[in-house]
């Protein structure tokens, strides 16, 4: 959430990891500076709060060069229980050098012994973006450009979803709202000649749009870690329904199913795999049909840049992280070094059973742990379709 800025880090990394061998000597030299030291570190670690921040110019596949920041903190809602998770709070701030801005955050937040969760998604966005139409091939031939397909966007969306444990298992049940504005303006003189934008009711003036919905989460989740697991499954199914009676401009449907495993190889060695389906029914508008290839599955392919009412997907991703005694202050930087190899596969169409498009996609990506179990990913993926390859930045794993 989470966007992707490549970033210097700035804060809050352990003082003996960044100043390297070189203090271990003074500190053999000073008992009255070891005393200290080690005070710091023994209050930093009985710290609740933790956080990193990384900053910097930066760039990204959909919005070129930006000025960035993300920040990921970690704390427990309940510090006297030693056995409960401790809550995630990535934060991405974007400062295009358009004028744009884009803010975003993925929370994950445990309460009460892990009996109740409210994870979501929140996002501010005013930035320059692009819409390709709707449909494989139109998506595949459409020409990407600041006279074909690019708009000024401005929208919000708050999507919080409440999970409580059914009894001692490992179901979660709960609701989730949604609520988006949607809107467009300045679309380029192709778009405005767009069929699926002409009729969605787009105009050269722009395209605007209020969606607001009600659905229902049953999730199973063994997973030890959800932010970046090492074992266990993820099993998540939704409905939402989007009505003209809770405010919604149009009447319109989403089902989703999101199966995620975790096998542990070894020591900081994972194999993940997933298959997900997206699905939307009805008026659907412009802003909510189902995408195939975000910085969370098929990197390589641009956001929105293939889209219909249907998007399902599989992939499989090795994950390893570079395992050293520690012994020396190299040694200890390469153990905080991993790297990442996928490969996956997209399929689209218009209703769930018919497929007109296929999405292969592998890539590779560098992975640096700020805090235990939290890394920063770097991920190259390839679009076996268009032959692309797009860079990502994030603060969490992509599933």
């Amino acid at each position: 959430m989470k966007k992707y800025i490549i970033g210097i880090l700035i804060a809050s990394m352990p003082i003996a990891a960044i100043m390297g061998q070189e203090e271990g000597v003074s500190i053999v030299k000073d008992s009255k500076l070891t005393t200290k030291r080690e005070l710091r570190r023994q209050e930093v670690a009985k710290r609740n709060f933790h956080y990193n921040i990384l900053g910097g110019p930066s760039y990204t596949p959909d919005f070129g060069v930006l000025l960035g920041g993300s920040a990921l903190m970690t704390f427990s809602m309940q510090p006297s229980d030693t056995t409960l998770r401790r809550s995630i709070l990535p934060v991405t701030i974007a400062f295009l050098f358009n004028g744009g801005l884009n803010l975003q955050s993925k929370p994950q937040l445990f309460f009460k012994g892990d009996r109740f969760r409210i994870f979501g998604q929140f996002s501010y966005k005013n930035t320059y973006e692009n819409f390709y139409g709707i449909g494989y091939d139109t998506n595949k031939n459409y020409v990407r450009s600041d006279s074909t397909s690019q708009y000024r966007y401005s929208g919000v969306q708050i999507n919080p979803w409440f999970l409580f444990r059914l009894g001692e298992s490992n179901f979660f049940v709960g609701p989730q709202i949604d609520i988006n504005y949607d809107d467009i303006s300045k679309p380029a003189k192709g778009l405005v000649e767009q069929a699926s934008y002409i009729e969605a009711g787009g105009t050269a003036d722009g395209y605007s749009n209020f969606s607001s919905g009600l659905g229902f989460l049953l999730t199973y989740d063994t997973r030890d870690i959800p932010a970046n697991a090492y074992r266990g499954i993820y099993l998540d199914t939704r409905a939402m329904m989007y009505q003209k009676f809770l405010g919604s401009n149009q009447n319109f449907y989403r089902v989703e199913i999101d199966y995620r495993q975790y096998q542990s190889l070894g020591k900081r060695r994972v194999l993940a795999w997933t298959a997900q389906t997206k699905n939307v029914f009805g008026d659907v508008p412009l802003n909510k049909y189902a995408l195939s290839g975000t910085p969370f599955d098929l990197r390589g392919y641009y956001m929105g840049q293939y889209r219909d009412k249907s998007s399902h997907v599989i992939m499989a991703e090795y994950r390893q992280m570079i395992n050293t005694d520690q012994s020396t202050w190299v040694k200890k930087m390469l153990n905080r070094v991993g790297y990442t190899a996928w490969a996956g596969c997209g399929f689209m169409g218009p209703t769930p059973t018919k497929i007109e498009g296929v999405l292969p996609n592998v890539g590779l990506g560098l992975r640096i742990e700020i805090q235990p179990r939290m890394n920063v990913r770097f991920d190259l993926g390839r679009n076996m379709v268009n032959k692309q390859n797009l860079f990502y930045f994030n603060m969490t794993e992509a599933f």
